[in-house]
């Protein structure tokens, strides 16, 4: 293979590893408060409205 496929191969996986060790590094990022309050709200009124929909199309 000539070189500059080892360039680009190199560089893929590095690319890879770098997203994967970002995503590892910000996995356990703190919510305030606040925020896990309106997270849980939103997601009570979506599961309200679902269950409205499910409702209305079991008629």
């Amino acid at each position: 293979m000539p070189m500059i496929g080892w360039v680009f191969l190199l560089l893929a996986i590095a690319l890879v590893v770098g997203s994967l060790l970002m995503l590892k590094d910000s996995a356990n990022m703190p919510i305030s408060k606040e925020k896990m309050a309106r997270i849980k709200k939103r997601k009570e009124e979506v599961e309200a409205q679902e269950k409205k929909e499910k409702e209305k199309d079991n008629w």
